[in-house]
């Protein structure tokens, strides 16, 4: 029986830095591709960083460092190479044949990851969707053993023939799986629908990838949501009720985190999923206090939620892993609250519960009834749904000042004139 270790791809990193502005140096996206790697199964035996003017449109690297790469591979016994960019369908068939072994790049291998983390069947849909978006240009490079037959007579069989077949069946397929994710976003929204009707606010956790939110959700909510030291953790969104000490209660959602040069097509198959973010009336912007590029993981969340038009969101940010010395950085600068916490030790968790009742307080709309004591449902019902502030018995009826949603206000107001039950 072989040792698991044995059979891991051993791993050759590239990356370069160039004239175009980046977030990240070469050698530090790098070390988060290496994460990305181990987090794949991969093991990483070399890395190589390279500073190009310019990026070589055949190779992306350039013929001699190409060579360079190739002996580099063949020393480590690598077979894989690694890109840290997106390759163009022709710089990838070019690659893999000065190489000659099989290259991928960084949204492939972030694709792949994601294809083991799905569980949902909304999440496998929209994985494999983006698989199938990324792999379509590329299928020429599966049969280029067929091109070198030449052109002329004799020479328009079965090579091209399948070729134009596999590349009508993926778009068969990209189209099946665009109709059946609508009718999975449908669903979604009925289930949002559903939890509307149960007039609970939504507060949404965001962040870059490991920044410790499943943790976080965890230790709000008891959830039991699967917590590693990994990249990409968690995929498939967790929904879970938060009670705040204040009085009143809130979905809290946990969703994927972001990261780095995230793939072209993330945000388009993800649409679903991230549309939790979207509809959230609070988002819970997790940063990790501990990582010293902190602030440029910052920008490419910023980027993200503008992408999903959720950057006027109320937001409170939150400075995770306070158990942890702070990396020296330039600290991001919060939009609107933040709070310092340690999702592990529970550090800070009071004041981030009472910062998140405030935000949803300032949301809601201040109600005063009159309820006859028959219907002590309604009565229930302000309680479970905000915060009653003032309540007294006279003549009957309570009289009642209570802080809800303006969806709760209505409903109460409804079922005070027409005498139902609110839903």
């Amino acid at each position: 029986m072989l040792n698991l270790e044995e059979k891991r791809e051993r791993a050759v990193l590239v990356g370069v830095e160039h004239g175009r502005q980046a977030l990240l140096s070469a050698t530090e996206s790098l070390a988060e591709l290496e994460r990305l790697s181990d987090t794949a199964g991969l093991e990483v035996v070399a890395k190589v960083a390279q500073t190009v003017r310019k990026i070589h449109p055949g190779t992306f690297i350039g013929s001699g460092k190409v060579d360079e790469v190739r002996e580099l591979a063949q020393t480590m016994a690598a077979n894989l190479v690694i890109f840290d960019d997106e390759l163009s369908p022709a710089q990838q068939r070019n690659l893999e044949q000065g190489l000659g072994l099989k290259v991928i790049d960084r949204t492939q291998l972030i694709l792949d990851i994601f294809a083991r983390r799905a569980s949902s069947q909304a999440g496998k849909l929209q994985v494999e969707l983006a698989q199938l978006q990324y792999l379509l240009p590329r299928l020429t490079r599966h049969w280029q053993h067929l091109s070198r037959l030449g052109g002329g007579v004799g020479t328009r069989g079965p090579g091209e023939t399948q070729l134009e077949v596999d590349r009508r069946r993926v778009r068969e397929r990209i189209a099946a799986l665009r109709k059946r994710l609508t009718h999975v976003s449908r669903t979604g929204d009925l289930h949002r629908h559903s939890r509307a009707e149960v007039p609970y606010p939504t507060v949404a956790l965001v962040g870059y990838t490991n920044s410790g939110k499943s943790t976080l959700m965890n230790r709000l909510t008891a959830a039991g949501v699967l917590v590693e030291d990994q990249l990409f953790a968690t995929l498939d969104p967790t929904v879970r009720l938060l009670r705040l000490p204040e009085g009143g209660e809130a979905l809290l959602v946990d969703t994927v985190g972001f990261i780095h040069k995230l793939p072209h097509d993330f945000v388009d198959a993800f649409k679903s999923t991230l549309d939790e973010v979207r509809n959230a009336q609070v988002l819970l912007h997790v940063i990790d206090r501990s990582d010293p590029h902190a602030a440029e993981q910052t920008v490419v969340v910023d980027r993200v939620l503008a992408e999903l038009g959720a950057e006027h969101t109320p937001r409170i940010t939150v400075f995770n892993k306070s158990d942890r010395e702070a990396a020296t950085f330039s600290r991001p600068t919060p939009t609107g609250p933040a709070c310092t916490v340690s999702a592990r030790t529970g550090e800070g968790i009071p004041e981030l519960l009472h910062e998140i009742g405030r935000l949803l307080m300032a949301q809601q709309e201040r109600l005063h009834v009159r309820i006859p004591a028959a219907r002590s449902d309604l009565l229930a019902f302000l309680h479970r749904s905000g915060r009653v502030a003032e309540q007294s018995l006279e003549n009957g009826a309570f009289d009642v000042t209570a802080y809800v949603p303006p969806k709760v206000a209505g409903q109460v107001r409804k079922a005070l004139a027409q005498d139902v039950r609110p839903k």
